[in-house]
This record gives C-alpha cells, structure tokens and sequence, in this order.
C-alpha cells in the first residue's frame, strides 16, 4: 500500500505556478498526486491527515548556501544534525558547500557526502565541488569528474579565486558542463585584517573596516568574465548597494548572472555588532562579508523585489563556543542561520518591505532555478512532495540552546519573531512537526 497523506485545507501557494489557494493536496509515494478539493482522496485506512487551515503550504525551502561541516569540523556540525536543523527552518533541499576537510574537490569526497546523507541526512543534500584542488586557488579540479559524481555547482565559499585568469577557466568548464560557478566576491588585500563593515562606527570603535569595494571590485571583476565566456556566475552572499547595481546592470545586459542574499544581510546591520549596552562587541554578529549598513539593506530588499537577486541563502555558519566566546578580533565569522532564517526574512513581510509570495519564490522556485533542478521548489503533480507549511503569525522566542543545529552561534538570541514552521515534509514523509 502506498504511504498517503492528506494535507487539509491550507493556503497554498506556489509561485511556481502562480497558485495562491485555499485546498488541499494529497500526496501518495512520495510525491504530490492532486491539489484542490481532495478531500475524498485515498484510502481511509491508509491515509494520514495534517489540518492546515490557518497556515500557508507552499514548496519545501531550498538552501543554495549551507556549510553542514562533515567531513571534518564535526564539532561544528554534522550532516546529520545540520539536516534536521535545516528540516525544523522548513528547509528540504540543502545545498553543501565544498570548504569541509577534506574539502570535496573529487568525485570519492562527492560520494562519500552523498552517502553519509543518504544514512544520516533528514532532507535532501545537495554537494558543491570546490573550484579548485584543496581549495588552493592554484589548479582547477577535474570539473567533468565532479559533474558526473552529481555536484551541483562549484565554490571554493570561504576563499574568492583571486586570479583572473583560472576563474576564467573554471567559468569556461562550467559552461561547458552545466555548471553554476559560484565565487565568494572577495578583494583579500582591501579585506585584510577588517572586521567589520567599514565607516564611522568601526572608526569609532578603533576596528580595521572591511570596505564595500572589497566586495564589488571581485563582482564587476566575474561579471565581465563571465560576459567574455557567456558562462552562468552565481554571486553569493551579496551584502552592498553597489553589488546589486552591478548584477543589475548584468541582467540587462543579458547575462547569465545569478545572485543570493542571507537573511542577516537583510534584516541586521552593522550597528548589530553592539549589543543592547552599545559598548560590548557581539562576536556572533561577525560574519563575512560583514553585516553592512541601512542603505545597503535598502538597497538587497529593492533587489529582491526587483528580480536582480535570485535567492534567499542562509549561508549557515555553525561554529562551537570556543570559536565565538573571545575577543571579537580572534573571533570565527558566521551566524547559524538555518533554524532562524525564514523567521527573519518573513519579519520584511510584516512590515510590509516585501510580498509573501516573492519571500516563497526566493526560497523555493528561483533557488531550483538557479542549481537547474526544476523538479524542486514546485507543488506541480508529480513533483517529489516536499513542502512546507508555516504560520506567518505564530511568535517565538529565540533560544540557541534549544538550537538542533550544534552552532549555538546567533545574535538572534531572546529576540521574538512572528512567523514560524509547522511541518516540514520531505518525500511524502514528516521530517518536522509541531504538535498542536
């Protein structure tokens, strides 16, 4: 008998196919079988019911920036609890970057992920390759291998290409076989040293700044490589004004550009590296790049509305409390985001910044889109049933230590947020539920 399952008058919609709805859907094998009224669908006696009025259902999230850590920062995370965290944030594709160590710069590193996923992972895990070998910046992998072992683009996150010429290469294989490069935009000479966005506040509080043109000297830098090769640049984890005009100027140009922004890009600035007292430094507001200014989260949002930005990404950062329990200048950079990050972004939907259905596209259809995995981030019938049901007006309170994710590492920590998961269901089955 097929496992069937029948999720019962909710608000669904799906931007991938203009739905906005109330009526259920049935889900038979894994996949969505019939949406509407069904409510007479399958057999009683092998069909589970998940009342979802009141709710919004929509496509399970999809993750294009995660670090899941295994192989070897097992402190950090694994790949089986950064999935469940990511599963409880309402996610059900995850996309793996490659800055593990081993880093997975070959085909046995891509199967070794594959298969710790396929015993341990919640939800769907996605491998990016690296760019190039050990992620050294000296010689580009063997991009046909890693293709063919199932990565879904290449990145060396964490460390930009910076010489011209091999990303030139690795965009060239990339278009040759179908691959997004992904470069962390990056000028490490003007970055050097800095700690957080560079202005008045970091002059203020005697910290080296990182400026803007350290990040969108690298964007104008990959977008005109990739206009010379016509290959497909993802920019990720876009945090300035002037980066987004450069991705726009990109697409009217009619390249093959695409662009993710975090939700701490979008909802914190730099001033969030004060905490409530405005003297103690807060080492979990430092990331890279690092938390800008009003003006530059102005500047995401409108790109966001106006399709330059492809994709929400929570560039989940997990870090134990060694790394952030220190002084801010020997503190590691990154925020564990993925159990915090549909609550963060939805807050600009509440506020009326943003339109719940472009939130839902930026976390499900665009971000498929992107990875060209057009089967996800759809509640078409026949598509694998992964989905996500959420209550825009449900509140919580942020409590790390309640965290699934082994990064305890947010400036989130006590705040309320309004908008929080229900159920996450991947492949027909429940990955997540709060029982009501």
């Amino acid at each position: 008998m097929q496992e069937q399952l029948l999720i019962l008058g909710g608000r669904i919609m799906d931007p991938s196919q203009g739905l906005d709805m109330v009526g259920d859907i049935f889900i038979a094998d894994g996949a969505i079988k019939m949406i509407g009224d069904v409510r007479q669908a399958g057999d009683p006696g092998h069909l589970q019911v998940f009342n979802a009025r009141g709710m919004i259902v929509c496509p399970g999230f999809i993750d294009l920036h995660c670090h899941l850590r295994e192989p070897g920062y097992e402190d950090k995370e694994t790949i089986s609890t950064g999935t469940r965290a990511a599963a409880r944030g309402g996610f059900t594709t995850v996309c793996a970057m490659a800055n593990t160590q081993p880093p997975i710069d070959n085909a046995e590193a891509v199967e070794l992920i594959k298969r710790k996923a396929s015993l341990d992972g919640a939800i769907r895990v996605l491998p990016i390759g690296c760019i190039t070998k050990g992620r050294k910046g000296q010689h580009l992998v063997e991009v046909g291998d890693l293709e063919f072992a199932g990565v879904v683009a290449l990145s060396d996150d964490g460390d930009p290409v910076r010489d011209p010429n091999l990303m030139r290469e690795a965009l060239e294989y990339g278009h040759t076989f179908g691959l997004p490069i992904i470069d962390h935009c990056e000028d490490t000479a003007a970055s050097a040293g800095g700690m957080m966005n560079d202005g008045a506040l970091s002059a203020r509080l005697g910290l080296k700044g990182i400026p803007a043109a350290a990040e969108e000297r690298i964007v104008a830098r990959d977008i005109m490589l990739a206009q010379e090769t016509g290959a497909h640049l993802h920019i990720a984890h876009v945090s300035t004004a002037g980066s987004v005009e450069l991705i726009r100027r990109a697409k009217e140009k009619g390249l093959h550009v695409t662009a993710e922004v975090t939700p701490h890009h979008l909802t914190l600035t730099e001033k969030n590296v004060l905490l409530e007292d405005g003297e103690t430094l807060d080492t979990n507001a430092k990331v890279n790049p690092p938390l800008r200014t009003g003006q530059d989260v102005k500047a995401l949002i409108a790109g966001l509305k106006a399709g330059v930005i492809d994709a929400i990404a929570t560039d989940h950062a997990p870090h134990t409390d060694a790394d952030k329990n220190c002084a801010f200048e020997e503190a590691a950079c990154g925020i564990s985001g993925l159990e915090t990050a549909f609550a963060s972004v939805i807050s600009l939907y509440h506020r009326g910044d943003l339109e719940l259905k472009t939130i839902i596209s930026k976390l499900t259809v665009e971000p498929a889109n992107v990875i060209q995995q057009r089967e996800l981030g759809t509640l078409v019938p026949g598509a694998p049933a992964d989905i996500t049901v959420f209550d825009p007006n449900a509140q919580w309170v942020v409590d790390p230590s309640a965290f699934i994710s082994k990064g305890k590492n947010t400036p989130l920590a006590g705040i309320i947020l309004k908008g929080r998961v229900m159920a996450t269901i991947y492949g027909g089955r429940f990955r997540y539920r709060i029982m009501l």
